[in-house]
């Protein structure tokens, strides 16, 4: 019985100080936590004070990036003026140098011409003459009163039935003789009053003038046989269109005896629309027309569309620098 309570003693003893210990234990960490939060905020506190840092660097490199820019804008800017001011230098520089060589040429050519100016005096009497027989001649040869000074020639024909009844003779006469006053021309294209083309190979270009080509159009022209509405708008139209160039010096020859439908006041303006003027405000396509009294002297027709015509054409020859003719016979 008593070595039972001495076993009793010893283990309680024993459960006291495990108890013990445990709550030491517990204790110990009850202590430790009880100041960790205090920890965590101070350790938060820093870390926002180190982002604040941070994001105030971050400004100061944007702010220095910004300023980086702008300042490579503008040595751009700057490199950019150099090299045009570069360039109107070299420029301004090569023009110089080319005055500086003409100059130098020119003064050679006068230096190599001045020998031969007394013989081009000597000359000069017999070259004046030869040109005024020239000038004579251009201002004699004309086609009832029209004069000649072009370098490329277009025939619009009306080709309607009264003209290839009664005229038409008198129009393949009136073509060689137009061309026998042009000895020496650049090109040559026949267009009826409707637009189209004599020759269809030869369509947009200009017919070369050689003896055999103007040959070759007078013997076409014998049976030549397309559709008419007896109206010179299309035609004129067509060949200021087609063949307008500010280089070339051009005469429209207009062979017809009525305008029989359309407007005059809307033909006029479309052609003063398409044929620009020169320099000197003069048309570069110049507008002739020969007018044939079919209907005066042949068909005892309807006079108004003939009358319609020479008004017409009277205007659009005023108007382009060309002369109108009425023939008294055809």
């Amino acid at each position: 019985m008593r070595k039972r309570r001495e076993n009793e003693s010893t283990s309680l003893s024993f459960l006291d100080c495990i108890c013990c210990g445990f709550g030491g234990i517990i204790l110990l960490l009850v202590i430790t936590k009880m100041f960790e939060p205090v920890r965590l905020s101070e350790e938060i506190e820093q870390s926002t004070e180190s982002l604040t840092l941070i994001e105030t660097q971050l400004d100061d490199v944007v702010r220095m990036i910004q300023s980086l820019q702008e300042e490579r804008e503008d040595l751009e800017n700057l490199i950019m003026n150099q090299e045009d001011e570069t360039e109107r230098i070299n420029t301004r520089l090569a023009q110089i140098t080319t005055e500086f060589s003409e100059n130098e040429a020119t003064a050679r050519i006068l230096s190599d011409t001045a020998g031969q100016l007394a013989q081009a005096r000597q000359t000069l009497s017999d070259e004046m003459a030869l040109l005024s027989e020239r000038q004579e001649f251009i201002q004699n040869n004309v086609i009832g009163g029209i004069p000649v000074d072009s370098e490329y020639i277009i025939f619009i024909i009306d080709t309607s039935g009264s003209m290839r009844r009664y005229a038409w003779s008198r129009v393949e006469q009136q073509i060689r003789e137009t061309l026998e006053i042009y000895p020496e021309i650049q090109g040559i294209q026949v267009l009826n009053d409707m637009g189209d083309y004599l020759f269809r190979s030869y369509r947009n270009e200009w017919i070369p003038d050689t003896p055999g080509g103007r040959e070759s159009i007078i013997n076409a022209l014998r049976s030549w046989n397309s559709f008419s509405n007896s109206s010179p708008q299309e035609g004129i139209i067509e060949a200021v269109s087609t063949f307008y160039d500010p280089e070339k010096r051009i005469s429209i020859y207009v062979y017809s005896d009525d305008f029989s439908s359309g407007s005059i006041n809307s033909v006029v303006q479309e052609v003063a629309r398409r044929n620009q003027s020169n320099s000197e405000g003069l048309p570069l396509v110049r507008i002739h027309a020969v007018a044939f009294p079919v209907y005066f002297e042949v068909t005892g027709g309807e006079l108004l569309t003939a009358a319609r015509f020479a008004v017409l054409m009277r205007e659009l020859c005023q108007r382009n620098g060309g002369t109108f003719v009425a023939l008294p016979s055809i």
